[in-house]
């Protein structure tokens, strides 16, 4: 997809989730948080709810469209019944019954020299597993069930929400906080200044806080890719995920840098460092040292 595609998907995205959130603030005919007497904490507080929890899930609302417009994912139709698709196709349909969902999710093939599969989706019911074309054509049949096992363990597990409803809560908790920091900051100052040094240390404030919270939903999300490597090892079979994994490892220089905002599709990184504390996969060794030594957690 073109570098403008991508812009204009990125700001009608946001343009529909800030009108979203501000027509729901005024249905519920919430107040302004600033005030005469000071902060309005129940006012803060649900707006920063809104904000924070709202933006997540309407976010996850529209991952599976994101994800097909900004990847490019032909989705494979159900029909199919002859040719590498239809066998594709059968194979996630036999895992996502083994891991015991009732709605089979959408299959699709991306174009990408790149090793690498995902899962994603609001619900179970309404989830898409998508395969780079680079995957397909670089391991063989026993390590491309590992991986489709990994993926349709995050649908099983309920990851999508599960990350969605932390990020939420983190990013309402920055909102407060720096919202409570900087009404008290302001107040320090004259008060013709009070509103802009308001803005700039709310600014600075979110910044700061949003990076921290990002160590922890690198922590979680890290903690789900040990889950779904499990699970994957017991849908698919053990072995089939540890030759998987080791596979990637052969494979990792061929990233595909055109779509980094989507870094937690990726099925592995490589990061060093302070950086891997904000890498939302673990260590390829980790992960198979894991899974040899029979950790399910």
């Amino acid at each position: 997809m073109a570098v403008g595609k991508r812009i204009f998907l990125f700001l009608a995205v946001n343009i529909l989730v800030i009108a979203t959130l501000s027509i729901t603030l005024s249905l519920l005919g919430v107040k302004p948080y600033l005030t005469a007497r000071g902060i309005d904490y129940e006012a803060l507080l649900v707006f920063c709810l809104i904000w924070g929890m709202g933006g997540a899930f309407i976010s996850l609302s529209l991952s599976r469209i994101i994800a097909k417009w900004m990847m490019g994912v032909k989705v494979i139709d159900p029909r199919a019944n002859q040719g590498g698709e239809a066998q594709l196709l059968q194979l996630v349909y036999s895992l996502a019954k083994r891991a015991g969902l009732t709605t089979m999710p959408e299959v699709g093939i991306y174009d990408s020299p790149e090793v690498n599969a995902f899962a994603t989706g609001p619900t179970k019911s309404r989830s898409l597993v998508a395969v780079s074309s680079g995957l397909l054509h670089r391991m063989n049949q026993e390590q491309i069930e590992g991986v489709l096992g990994h993926e349709i363990a995050h649908i099983a597990n309920g990851d999508m929400v599960t990350m969605t409803l932390i990020q939420g809560v983190l990013n309402a908790f920055v909102m407060f906080i720096s919202r409570v920091v900087a009404f008290a900051v302001s107040q320090s100052v004259k008060e013709e200044a009070r509103r802009a040094v308001h803005f700039g240390v709310v600014l600075v404030m979110d910044i700061l806080l949003s990076l921290l919270a990002s160590f922890v939903v690198a922590y979680y999300s890290r903690r789900r890719e040990f889950r779904a490597d499990a699970g994957g090892g017991r849908i698919a079979g053990r072995e089939r995920m540890i030759s998987a994994l080791k596979a990637l490892k052969t494979t990792t220089q061929l990233v595909d840098t055109g779509h980094a905002s989507l870094a937690t599709l990726k099925i592995s990184s490589k990061p060093s460092g302070l950086l891997a504390l904000l890498s939302s996969h673990p260590p390829l060794d980790e992960r198979i040292q894991r899974l040899e030594r029979g950790i399910d957690q």
